[in-house]
């Protein structure tokens, strides 16, 4: 069995920044690179942080103008960021979306979407606290610089 190099191995990690890009084009579907820390520096989310983001965005991203065309959202492995599969949208309708579900992460009042043990297997390993800061952090860094999207 010949065994390919999948996409995100051929970008340059090192040379990556805190933004977000299109990872790639499949059909009608466009993966989204949400590189919310610099790989290899040695700053990565935490699971507690990573996890939070998750539970927020994703249900933000999933509620929000594009929400019928988000296919996926979840963590990389190597906690650095996040993936966010979507159709039919425009890279501008998804920073916006994004940055709009950022600062409604940011302000929520309520409870940690998806908190209970019966919507969670690691229901326990959640923080509204933890995901504010890091929806903050990531928020001001997309708002401080223009996007072209490309790696």
């Amino acid at each position: 069995m010949k065994v390919s190099k999948i996409e995100s191995f051929k970008i340059d990690h090192n040379k990556l920044e805190v933004g977000i890009y299109v990872s790639r084009i499949d059909g009608d579907i466009t993966t989204y690179d949400l590189r919310t820390r610099k790989p290899n520096f040695g700053d990565y989310l935490n699971t507690v942080t990573m996890h939070s983001v998750e539970h927020m965005l994703a249900t933000y991203l999933r509620s929000s103008k594009i929400g019928k065309d988000v296919i996926y959202f979840g963590p990389m492995g190597c906690r650095t960021g996040f993936y966010l599969l979507v159709r039919n949208a425009s890279n501008e309708e998804v920073l916006n979306e994004v940055k709009l579900a950022l600062k409604k992460t940011i302000e929520h009042n309520g409870k940690m979407f998806g908190n209970t043990k019966i919507e969670c297997g690691n229901y326990k390993c959640l923080s509204l606290k933890l995901a504010k800061i890091e929806c903050k952090r990531y928020l001001d860094a997309l708002n401080s610089k223009q996007h072209d999207f490309k790696y």
